[in-house]
């Protein structure tokens, strides 16, 4: 039970920021920070962007083809760029330093909770696929009927040691839980800023970097493993190479990407526990001010982080529920929305054109995308059935 003070000056308002500033009355400023940089902004954002999803675009690039497929990452990149600078602008205009404040002063308390919701449930998907490729990573996985060995099954042979669920558990106790019970993790990077009229051209340069990482990614995983690409890329980097040091090289590349994702972890775990707090108790005091509560969410999301990863068939599952839904609503929907509400008569006409667009092709994707896993599901049932 959540622990309420009967003095209103301590309970959190609705539209109070749920990612803590400089300074607050709880916790002092911090000796020797004197903000963040632009190359250290643009490190921490890039990092943070750069997740799951990479592992993927091989495999949707040859889909689609080398050409389209580079210009579907060039155009989303520049769809969220624009995304991204209206909820800047619009947060700047309605003085709030969240998402989900800027929602809040377009559409009130059920826009508010609606986006939280969105962020939660995105989180969540996040956080499940980030510990299932671990689990690949370190254990292995089953793609099409072949099994591809994990490193340490690799390195220490095949037993209980090197089974999934052991290992899964091991990293939670030693390495996740004590990343997320920090109560502060990756300060706010406009909040922390020396100068935060940059905030525009970190975005800019983050998606650029990101989307040269991305582009780089998909061209050379297609040349590398052609039509062999899988669906996770990193599945493909279990066997020989044809080149030297091609298991040293294997080994490399998925115990980094594996590493990447347990330090990208704590700060999507982060944003989700705020925002599910802020979602059950929008009055109460702030989490880092209550141990009980801050511990009961922590082990109950973690724990459900936990079991997804163990019990979700792949990361595909967990990709395509997300992505379908939250992701774009959180992405493209809400910001386009909030243009198009425009409260503050900010708003301009090429604001309006930009997010009917993302509007269009946001609904459009999500509608493909769920007609797709429907027909999945029905055809895979036909096919037991027969």
């Amino acid at each position: 039970m959540t622990v309420m003070s009967n003095d209103r000056k301590y309970r959190r308002s609705t539209r109070s920021p749920l990612l803590p500033l400089k300074h607050d009355g709880y916790e002092p400023l911090e000796v020797g920070f004197g903000g963040a940089s632009f190359s250290g902004a643009v490190f921490n954002l890039s990092t943070t962007i750069v997740g799951a999803g990479i592992m993927a675009l091989p495999a949707t690039v040859k889909q689609l083809g080398l050409i389209p497929g580079i210009i579907m990452i060039v155009l989303g990149a520049m769809l969220t760029e624009s995304s991204i600078d209206m909820i800047l602008r619009f947060g700047k205009a309605s003085k709030s330093s969240t998402y989900s404040g800027v929602v809040a002063d377009a559409f009130g308390g059920l826009g508010r909770t609606l986006i939280q919701m969105c962020i939660v449930i995105n989180n969540l998907g996040m956080l499940i696929v980030y510990m299932i490729i671990i689990g690949d990573v370190l254990a292995g996985t089953l793609s099409d009927g072949v099994h591809h060995s994990g490193v340490m099954e690799k390195w220490l042979g095949q037993h209980w040691l090197t089974s999934r669920s052991f290992l899964l558990l091991l990293t939670t106790l030693l390495v996740f839980s004590p990343l997320i019970s920090f109560k502060r993790v990756v300060h706010p990077i406009e909040n922390e800023l020396v100068d935060p009229t940059q905030m525009k051209s970190i975005v800019r340069t983050s998606l650029t970097l990101c989307s040269s990482v991305y582009i780089a990614t998909s061209l050379f995983g297609v040349l590398l493993f052609g039509d062999q690409t899988l669906d996770d890329v990193l599945a493909n980097f279990d066997g020989d190479l044809g080149i030297p040091y091609s298991s040293l090289l294997d080994d490399v590349v998925r115990v980094s990407y594996g590493i990447h994702l347990m330090l990208v972890f704590p700060i999507v775990f982060f944003s989700l526990r705020l925002n599910l707090d802020g979602l059950l108790f929008p009055y109460a005091i702030p989490i880092a001010c209550d141990n009980k509560r801050f511990f009961l969410i922590t082990a109950a999301l973690m724990g459900f982080i936990f079991v997804g990863a163990n019990f979700v068939p792949n990361i595909w599952d967990a990709f395509q529920f997300t992505g379908a839904t939250a992701a774009i609503a959180v992405g493209f929907i809400f910001p386009a929305a909030i243009a198009l509400r425009d409260t503050h008569g900010i708003a301009t006409k090429n604001d309006r054109l930009k997010s009917w667009v993302m509007i269009l092709l946001a609904v459009s994707c999500s509608t493909a995308a769920i007609c797709s896993d429907i027909y999945s599901i029905f055809n895979f049932e036909n096919e037991i059935g027969r």
